[in-house]
């Protein structure tokens, strides 16, 4: 067992509730922290595709039938990688998802399938739709990370760190009780989402991310499609690596390792190689015809 000083510098504290009450009506904090991301991650979307002179109404589209998606595909990624506790739970409790409960990875691939089959449907420009999404994605999930801290849950192990997060002893695993702290790893991922936000930001602002010449008459340089996508699947796929090596909550394994984390190899050897793959096949620069 790790012993934590209770002489602490400082520590953040948990929510005392998870919710509100509104006449019969409970709004979970959990609920509300994914609606904001999601709210703020179509705002952003429009305004960028209206800069690249995109109608923002189709970025909407886009976003209802991509967000239904990914919930679908994040609770049911959730429900099969924990199987056992719904088994032992009852199975029920796999509807109820504002308990929390959302596997990222499942939602990732759900909801960017149907996205870009709703950008093709509305005859988008597919790069430059891409462009506009890729980039507030992370921006979604690092303010939906925080309905975990309203949850106290998916937190790491024990740390006396400044910024160690307070659990309620009900919250605490079993082996925990006498600890009061822990790594607040909802913090570690919105935050390292953030950045990954401002990156793919910056990439696309520069049009650097694997840049290939066009003409030789016309020097603009443009990024080939499902390059920034790749970045973000990259970016997202080493943050979570980390991270889920902290936690401490319970986990279905595979040889001995959470699922997550070969998720997350998983997704960084396919963005990887697919990035690779695409540099390799860029063209190099083209050489002026000389007047004969």
């Amino acid at each position: 067992m790790v012993a934590v000083s209770t002489l602490l510098i400082g520590s953040i504290p948990s929510p005392p509730r998870n919710g509100l009450d509104l006449g019969p009506l409970q709004l979970r904090a959990y609920g509300v922290m994914i609606a904001l991301g999601v709210l703020a991650s179509v705002w952003l979307s429009r305004r960028r595709w209206a800069s690249r002179g995109g109608n923002p109404d189709q970025i909407s589209r886009v976003a209802v039938w991509g967000v239904i998606a990914g919930l679908i595909g994040a609770r049911l990624y959730h429900v099969i990688t924990d199987w056992k506790k719904f088994q032992s739970d009852g199975w029920l409790d796999a509807l109820a998802i504002w308990q929390g409960g959302l596997g990222i990875p499942g939602g990732m691939t759900a909801g960017i399938l149907v996205g870009l089959w709703m950008i093709r449907r509305q005859h988008m420009n597919q790069g430059e739709a891409i462009a506009a999404i890729v980039p507030t994605l992370p921006l979604a999930q690092a303010i939906g990370r925080l309905g975990n801290w309203f949850n106290q849950e998916l937190f790491g192990g024990p740390t006396d760190l400044p910024w160690g997060l307070e659990i309620d002893e009900a919250h605490r695993p079993a082996q925990y009780l006498d600890v009061e702290t822990f790594h607040p790893t909802f913090l570690y991922e919105a935050v390292w989402n953030l950045l990954l936000c401002g990156l793919l930001l910056l990439l696309d602002r520069r049009r650097r991310l694997l840049d290939v010449p066009t003409l030789v008459t016309d020097p603009r340089r443009v990024s080939r499609p499902g390059s920034l996508m790749a970045v973000y699947v990259l970016g997202y796929g080493l943050g979570r690596l980390w991270i889920e090596a902290v936690r401490i909550d319970p986990a279905s394994l595979i040889l001995g390792v959470r699922v997550n984390i070969w998720m997350s190899l998983v997704l960084i050897a396919g963005s990887a190689a697919y990035l690779v793959w695409l540099r390799r096949r860029a063209p190099g620069p083209r050489r002026p015809v000389l007047p004969t």
